[in-house]
């Protein structure tokens, strides 16, 4: 694995650190935050979406074999606006049409059940003109999905290699480095 130094150097952390090697990401999280290095636990989300809004499903399973990039949002999060959900769409963009890696969105909703709402899904893939499937994720008091992956909140960005393992677990990730990794790894 790299060494922090030599990944502060090439420029590859953003909000949290993202390291790059065959295997795995080095993670930042906070404290008590994110599962990196662990199995990747099935998602528990009913309520999916396709790229055109129809109803469709979306699991860990169906995409055995890929590098697996979940994308959690907050309809009324700022930095879901400013940073995450552009950088997810960058991504996104840049490995469209590659058999190797599957996206999706998923809103963790945690607070504002009033506004993120089911109906915001749809909304915010409209918005960033997201090619993805798109989840809600409204929990009980707090989203499955937060508690299994143990997110810090919005925006969340999970990486998770072919062998299901969570190599990424963090708010922010550096798009760029993000692509030329993906790029890498599925060629």
């Amino acid at each position: 694995m790299l060494s922090r130094r030599n990944l502060i150097k090439s420029g590859l952390f953003t909000f949290g650190a993202l390291a790059m090697s065959k295997t795995a990401l080095l993670n930042a999280a906070p404290a008590g935050y994110g599962i990196v290095g662990r199995h990747a636990p099935e998602l528990e989300v009913d309520y999916w979406i396709d790229e055109d809004g129809n109803p469709t499903s979306f699991s860990l399973a169906d995409n055995a074999g890929k590098w697996i990039f979940l994308k959690c949002f907050q309809s009324w999060c700022p930095g879901c606006h400013s940073h995450g959900l552009p950088t997810v769409k960058k991504i996104s963009e840049a490995l469209a049409g590659n058999p190797g890696i599957a996206f999706a969105g998923i809103q963790t909703v945690f607070e504002g059940r009033g506004v993120n709402t089911v109906d915001k899904v749809r909304k915010t893939q409209l918005q960033y003109d997201l090619k993805m499937p798109m989840g809600h994720d409204p929990g009980e008091n707090r989203s499955r999905t937060m508690m299994a992956y143990r997110t810090g909140g919005t925006p969340w960005m999970i990486l998770i290699n072919p062998d299901r393992e969570v190599v990424f677990n963090d708010f922010g990730i550096n798009a760029d480095a993000a692509i030329e990794f993906l790029l890498r790894e599925t060629a």
